[in-house]
């Protein structure tokens, strides 16, 4: 055994091994360890292998789902090795001692989950594989994202720079990248560079999708065939050759989102708060969807807003038609919220690991989308819902079929039966007679008994070792033991005797042929019924998507008539005009506090396209950028947004550099990390993308600090040109307005009442009289003492401050970020022709001398 087990091991590779042996499923070596330690469970020993004792642990076949769950969660990947044969069978083909032959049936991973109970019902579990074809500049990379649970299949081309970011947008459970390719430090799991073959790859697809060429999903180039073959041969290679559901795949660019790097979700905690968590994020302060696939679709829209104007609106007009109509709203909230998730219980039936259970949700959840379907196809409906409409029609055949095949409530397993409606098979019908007429038979056997044997606590019994026999009381046996008693003894436990007779035998015999004959006849209907309802998976998998469409549209409606929130207007110009904004998160929580949160406006343009926001710490700044920020993602994820009104011009990258955080990991400190995302806004926000900033600078020196904070304000109003806030302390900024004609300052208010802050949390314009640093630290419960010494070393450097001009003295003087760059050019070019015009071979040792010393002169009077 320990020779197959190894074997077995081996072909696992580095997956824990679930090695099936009888009802448990065992773990030998390091992986019982493994196992053990993080199932909390305990750790024995059998046998020996080289002279020391086999570490060994177990879980039981019919809880491995949950013990799965907990292995999979602490990120190890599990291969299950199952009986491939009956014992018996083993016994006759290869002797009394034969063992019995298993093998790996598939690798459980934390991508290619298909389990309700290991899948999140509101959360995509995506599994990502990363194609790279190329070297150097030249080098392509192409994302394939594969859902198994519901068979969506996208394939995404971009640049090489922007993979981190769109990692981040789909937040995989999984990443599958070549063992040999330059993106192999971000993947979880790694491949031979083979799998990701391009030529292999579009082979491999025709195969799957039964396709003479791909023309037909779209143009797909070497990376993206290169990434969508690693992919497929990856849920190949876990599936053990049972292919997961996979749909056609779906070309993505890059363009036709709004770009969010990895920090920018971060800090505005888009789907989850920096603690991992959902609730706190702003996708919990939005979602109003009652099913799972609702929520997943929401949580993709807010992960990837549009940048196609007609597509937003057409979203907002079916939000706006929910929002309109409350009664129609709840009426159909209403029959969503009794529906199955059908998209799932499709995948785990095309995945082979779907039942009874799966098939009635098919049933069930396509009937009530055809009400609902007619009930939602009225005159008038916006341009999306007669798009929606005929997905939910349909399938009227297979609802039949199901309805007339299935009982009402089918079970989850299909091995005990049960589940094939009375008349649907008579042969079938027939056979459960026959075996409820030998139960009423054995019933009668029983009394029978009793009475001839005088024991009135016999009983007639049933295991999966004797079969069915007679059960009598120990005390009572002597009389069932007399060999003219009729009765043969099979079994003496501590209470109990047991007993069979040819009477009973010849009725068992029956009831066991005529059940195992009825549980064949139900696995056989449940093969057909399931390959009926595979044929239309296509359509059922649309049907699921238009439903998940119309919960986000009639959840957003709620949530806008719950909250009052206005449809935002959305123009080509590039302006941001923002009346009586809020954060949604933060509302929320100051709702639940007793306050009253304070809304703001907010009106960018051309000529005041850079807010430089000044004002004291908890005055409200950063809310104020991150609540611009998202009205900004819901409304081109086609949601109305908490503002009195909203026009604002299409965004195409958003960018926000707000708190404090390092990455000790990776060798940076919070100033680090800083200056790295503030760097890659200033090389990437184009002039229609949206950047909040706060505090940039604070990190070091207060000259290095307020240096840096300039030159951003200058380069983001001179090369960048784009749409931002910039909140700072660094009250010298204020200087710039004067010399930047898009910049405008402004401030939250605040005002010092007998010695106490009162924080107002409004926005008001021109620059702040001052930051109250010292009023703030009173508040948090700073010493008096402490308080007032600080109060006192204030008081010298504003002093010195007034004598000297303070810490931006002269510059005034200093030319704009655009002057000193061609002034900085001028010079070099002044000095490379100066040494152009050298004659190297015709100086002398002095006229050397005097070259040098002229050069030094250039650089010095630049």
């Amino acid at each position: 055994m320990m020779a197959q087990y190894l074997a077995l091991k081996a072909e696992a590779q580095d997956c824990l091994l679930f090695y099936r042996m009888g009802d448990f499923f065992e773990l030998f070596f390091e992986d019982a360890r493994v196992a053990a330690a993080v199932l909390d469970i305990a750790l024995t020993a059998r046998g020996e292998h080289e002279g020391e004792r086999i570490p060994m642990c177990g879980v039981p076949v019919h809880a491995a789902t949950a013990y799965l769950q907990r292995l999979i969660k602490a990120g190890h990947r599990v291969a299950i090795a199952e009986q491939t044969e009956s014992p018996e069978a083993a016994r006759k083909a290869r002797g009394s001692k034969a063992l019995v032959n298993r093998a790996i049936v598939r690798v459980v991973t934390a991508g290619t989950l298909t389990e309700e109970a290991l899948l999140d019902a509101r959360t995509d579990n995506w599994c990502v594989a990363i194609g790279e074809v190329g070297q150097g500049a030249g080098r392509d990379v192409a994302l394939a994202a594969a859902d198994v649970s519901t068979g969506r299949f996208q394939v995404i081309l971009l640049d090489p720079a922007a993979l981190p970011a769109e990692l981040a947008r789909l937040a995989p459970a999984e990443v599958v990248a070549s063992e040999a390719g330059d993106t192999a430090d971000l993947a979880t799991t790694t491949r031979p560079k083979a799998e990701f073959d391009s030529g292999a790859g579009e082979a491999r697809l025709k195969r799957l999708f039964g396709v003479a060429t791909l023309d037909g999903f779209g143009q797909f180039g070497r990376a993206e065939l290169a990434a969508a073959g690693g992919l497929v041969a990856y849920l190949d290679h876990t599936a053990r050759g049972a292919l997961p559901f996979l749909r056609p795949p779906v070309l993505h660019r890059a363009a036709t989102t709004m770009a969010i790097d990895a920090a920018t979700r971060e800090s505005l905690e888009l789907t989850q708060t920096t603690q991992g968590q959902r609730r706190g994020s702003l996708l919990d302060a939005v979602d109003r969807t009652v099913t799972g696939a609702g929520a997943r679709a929401l949580a993709a829209d807010i992960g990837a807003p549009l940048m196609d104007r007609a597509t937003i609106d057409a979203r907002l007009d079916l939000v706006g038609w929910f929002h309109d109509d409350a009664a129609l709203r709840e009426r159909v909230r209403a029959a969503l919220r009794a529906l199955p998730d059908i998209g799932r219980a499709l995948g785990r039936l095309v995945a082979g690991r779907g039942g009874p259970r799966d098939l009635g949700q098919l049933r069930d959840g396509l009937d009530a989308a055809w009400a609902l379907g007619e009930r939602i196809a009225v005159p008038g409906a916006p341009p999306l819902l007669d798009q929606l409409a005929p997905q939910l029609r349909g399938h009227g055949a297979l609802i039949d079929l199901l309805r007339r095949a299935l009982v009402p409530s089918p079970p989850i397993e299909a091995g005990d039966g049960g589940y094939i409606a009375a008349g649907y098979d008579v042969a079938l019908d027939d056979l459960r007679d026959a075996g409820a007429g030998g139960r009423r038979t054995i019933a009668a056997l029983e009394a029978e008994f009793r009475q001839q044997t005088g024991v009135t606590a016999l009983k007639i019994r049933h295991n999966n070792v004797l079969g069915y026999h007679v059960e009598v009381p120990a005390r009572a046996a002597d009389a069932l033991m007399k060999p003219d008693s009729g009765f043969t003894h099979r079994q003496t436990l501590a209470g109990v005797v047991r007993f069979n007779t040819p009477a009973l035998h010849e009725v068992a015999a029956k009831v066991a042929q005529s059940g195992a004959h009825a549980l064949a006849a139900e696995a056989a209907h449940l093969e057909d019924l399931t390959a009926q309802a595979l044929a239309v998976r296509e359509g059922v998998a649309a049907t699921a998507d238009a439903l998940a469409r119309l919960d986000v549209a009639a959840g957003l409606a709620e949530r806008a008539a719950e909250g009052g929130w206005a449809r935002p207007v959305l123009v080509e110009d590039r302006c941001f005009a923002i009346e009586g904004g809020r954060h949604p998160v933060v509302e929320a929580a100051v709702a639940r506090s007793g306050g009253r949160f304070v809304a703001n406006d907010c009106r960018l343009s051309e000529s005041s396209r850079l807010w430089l926001v000044t004002g004291p710490n908890m005055g409200g700044k950063s809310t104020f950028l991150r609540q611009n920020a998202c009205i900004a993602v819901l409304a081109q994820a086609g949601s109305y947004v908490p503002a009195t009104t909203a026009t604002l011009g299409l965004v195409d990258r958003l960018f926000s550099r707000v708190g404090a955080s390092d990455n000790l990991a990776r060798g940076r400190s919070t100033f680090m990390v800083e200056m790295v995302e503030t760097a890659a806004i200033l090389a990437q926000a184009t002039a229609r993308s949206f950047v909040i900033l706060d505090e940039v600078g604070r990190g070091t020196s207060t000259y290095d600090g307020l240096a840096i904070a300039w030159a951003v304000v200058e380069a983001i109003h001179e090369d960048n040109r784009c749409r931002c806030l910039f909140a700072t302390h660094y009250h010298e900024l204020t200087r710039l307005a004067e010399r930047c004609d898009a910049l405008t300052l402004h401030h939250v208010r605040a005002r010092e009442w007998k010695g106490d802050l009162v924080l107002l949390h409004e926005l008001a314009d021109g620059p702040a009289d001052r930051s109250y640093g010292l009023a703030v630290a009173r508040l948090a419960g700073m010493a008096p003492q402490t308080v007032a010494r600080a109060k006192a070393v204030l008081a010298k450097l504003e002093a010195g401050r007034a004598k000297t001009g303070g810490l931006a003295a002269g510059l005034d003087d200093l030319p704009l970020f655009a002057a000193a760059q061609a002034a900085d050019e001028q010079q070099c070019d002044a000095i490379r022709a100066e040494v152009e015009a050298i004659d190297v071979d015709a100086l002398t040792p002095r006229e050397a001398l005097d070259t040098l010393y002229r050069l030094k002169a250039l650089a010095r009077e630049g």
